[in-house]
């Protein structure tokens, strides 16, 4: 069943352009390659208030004469894991605006259109619930319920009272809060010269790897899918649109997208903006409900601000202006490649020290702790383990090394090459330890990598550390090498390895490599473990030698979930009150025999769109019984494993590789596992 077809679409405007007018004005205007910051001041005396979702929006940036026309359509260019996820938060939260994400991948919009999304993010599913299939109007009591200790679950940070009447104190507060129906306004589809000549605003969110042949080969960016996007976005896009970059891309690729805008439009105006994204696997739905800045970059001339303010207007419906950051276009594009390069360098500063506490006897993590305390510092990305994974670092990396190469600046590229080559090291140097402490030979072993995905969370794989350990582990002809991952789908994961390490690398093709969809199956029999992604089932806690003490309220609340996050702050609660007042209640549910796609408490949802009949998700529940790992779905957590068991059904000398320091060493020792961890010195 189509999402389209459970109430009607809203209806596109499609004479409203962001410039007001068919613009006859050049395609590159004057100044729009300066560096000169565009002014980041969103007062004005004709300053436009709307209301949405409870709360004001701005419909003016900078300009104070023009008022910015609103965005009715909103077309993203790529349903990835940045257009997917993005589309559906900004859906969510601009219920007046349509949202189509496009893609030539007919088999991917089969499932973004069904129970099983492709991608795997916590909280994904429970948006595409009301964005893209509609919402039923649903009431609630106004007040918080009663915690299991007594009293009330307040949220401290939640004021009840407020000089305008807009609040929730005690003299407007109603005894109930009802939210409104609401139809479907995200939609996905392989409909991409239409979509694209329908929208306001065209995002481009296509993926920009690392190019691996040619000129640059193994750090420029390949451009192929970004550049194809931008030829068909210029032949189709409506007079007036706004083309924003959302994929990571080279400094001055604006330049190029104007120069191809001109190519096939010559006499019709377009604004380019960089809007990065600035997400994290496994949170992304997080970071972006709760960003900490939204980066919009633009040319500075008034058509550039009207266009940025148009941007910040959507944004603005859920993220606080004061966290809307604006730059020119260039310094937009090439913060994004710093960023990560950044984050990655404090990850290789960490491995670099954990080699050395290998060899000298001290701890990384205490290390990571004492210089984590010094402010200047900070305590993030500094855990040790084998080394970054995901699409961004490493390329982005690549990326500013090949920049500053082509800039003559060798001295800086360098520098940032020496990023890379400390992570590929740190991975490298944790597969020979496990060669080393195997007495050099791995054959007629059995040996078992838990975790596939290169980070916990999300079922994303691409630059995996775990993919290139299994390939050196391969080389020295083990019996067996099993893997298992409790976030990705398994027929998925054997496709993947087959395209990456080759068909013959499967046990079916007679090779080593066997997947599992069940912990302790893939743990039976192997003579060592090796522990490569920080899912939380795979962590232990101290074994207690005393009776536990009882635990404090605060201890009680933490462990049940987060609190009840009502009163809301407004009488009209947005998306997000909504769905934090959703994850409580479900959280607290005591109701058992719900299946977890179907827990709505609300009775808010309307029913998901099925599956079309090549669903992976649903060939391996047929196959196997195992649910849990599609987006619909969420992860479903099965707890963490019994490493007792484990143990009893392992070879001796019972080894453990914890490639990412998850597991309590003391703990893993008592039970008679023999532990080598990252930044401990070994045997």
């Amino acid at each position: 069943m189509s999402s389209s077809n459970l109430l009607s679409p809203l209806p596109a405007d499609t004479d409203v352009t962001l410039d007001g007018s068919v613009s006859t004005a050049p395609t590159t205007p004057d100044g729009s390659l300066g560096f000169s910051p565009v002014t980041d001041d969103f007062s004005g005396n004709s300053t436009v208030r709307a209301r949405l979702n409870g709360r004001p929006l701005s419909t003016t940036l900078f300009d104070t004469t023009t008022r910015t026309p609103p965005v009715r359509n909103i077309c993203c260019v790529g349903a990835g894991y940045v257009g997917g996820p993005t589309s559906a938060v900004i859906a969510l939260h601009n219920p007046h605006i349509r949202v189509t994400v496009v893609d030539k991948d007919p088999k991917r919009i089969r499932r973004w259109n069904s129970e099983h999304p492709p991608i795997y993010e916590p909280g994904l599913n429970d948006i595409l619930r009301i964005a893209r299939d509609g919402a039923k109007e649903c009431s609630f009591p106004s007040e918080p319920t009663k915690s299991p200790l007594g009293g009330s679950e307040v949220n401290s940070d939640i004021s009840t009272s407020s000089s305008d009447c807009d609040s929730q104190c005690e003299g407007h507060r109603s005894e109930t809060t009802t939210i409104g129906a609401r139809p479907p306004n995200l939609f996905f589809t392989t409909e991409v010269a239409k979509c694209i000549s329908e929208a306001d605003i065209v995002l481009i969110a296509v993926n920009t790897p690392t190019k691996y042949r040619g000129n640059g080969a193994g750090s420029a960016t390949d451009m192929t899918a970004f550049e194809a996007v931008t030829a068909v976005v210029a032949q189709h896009a409506r007079p007036g649109a706004t083309i924003v970059e959302k994929s990571t891309v080279p400094c001055r690729t604006a330049q190029f997208v104007q120069d191809t805008l001109a190519l096939h439009r010559p006499n019709v105006h377009f604004e380019v903006l960089s809007n990065p994204e600035f997400l994290a696997a496994g949170t992304a739905i997080k970071d972006l409900l709760n960003a900490d800045r939204i980066l919009i970059g633009s040319n500075a001339t008034p058509t550039g601000q009207r266009a940025s303010a148009a941007l910040a207007s959507v944004y603005e419906s859920w993220i606080p202006r004061e966290r809307i950051i604006t730059t020119n276009v260039f310094s937009s594009e090439l913060a994004k490649l710093v960023a990560n390069s950044m984050l990655a360098q404090r990850i290789s500063s960490i491995n670099s020290i954990a080699a050395v506490c290998e060899a000298t006897g001290a701890d990384v993590d205490e290390v990571a702790k004492a210089i984590g305390a010094d402010p200047r510092i900070g305590s993030k990305f500094l855990k040790a383990g084998i080394g970054f994974g995901g699409s961004c670092f490493k390329k982005d990396v690549l990326s500013l090394a090949y920049l500053a190469e082509s800039l003559r600046l060798p001295e800086v590229a360098e520098y940032w090459r020496g990023v890379i080559m400390m992570n590929e090291f740190a991975r490298d140097r944790f597969s020979a330890r496990v060669v080393r402490c195997l007495n050099n030979t791995l054959v007629g072993k059995k040996l078992t990598v838990l975790g596939y995905a290169f980070k916990k969370d999300t079922n994303d794989t691409r630059e995996s550390p775990a993919v290139e350990i299994i390939r050196i582990l391969a080389e020295e002809g083990p019996r067996e090498i099993a893997i298992y991952d409790p976030c990705c789908v398994p027929i998925q994961m054997e496709e993947e390895i087959s395209r990456f390490l080759g068909p013959d690398m499967l046990r079916s093709n007679g090779g080593p490599v066997v997947v599992y969809a069940d912990a302790y199956e893939a743990c039976n029999a192997a003579d060592a473990l090796l522990i490569t992604t920080e899912f939380d089932e795979f962590k232990t806690s101290t074994i207690s030698t005393t009776a536990d003490p009882v635990p404090s309220p605060s201890v009680v609340q933490a462990k049940a979930g987060p609190a009840d996050p009502r009163p809301f702050k407004s009488l009209e609660p947005t998306e997000s009150d909504f769905l934090a007042l959703h994850a409580y209640m479900v959280k607290s549910s005591t109701n058992t025999t719900l299946a977890l796609p179907e827990k709505d408490p609300f009775n808010r949802f309307n029913p998901m769109p099925d599956c079309s009949e090549d669903c992976p998700d649903c060939q391996l529940q047929k196959l196997t019984g195992v649910a849990g790992y599609g987006a619909s779905q969420g992860h479903i957590s099965k707890g963490r494993l019994d490493w007792r068991k484990i143990h009893y059904h392992m070879r001796k000398p019972h080894w453990l590789f914890d490639g990412r320091r998850v597991v309590d060493i003391s703990t893993m020792e008592k039970l008679g596992f023999r532990v080598e961890s990252v930044g401990r010195q070994g045997r």
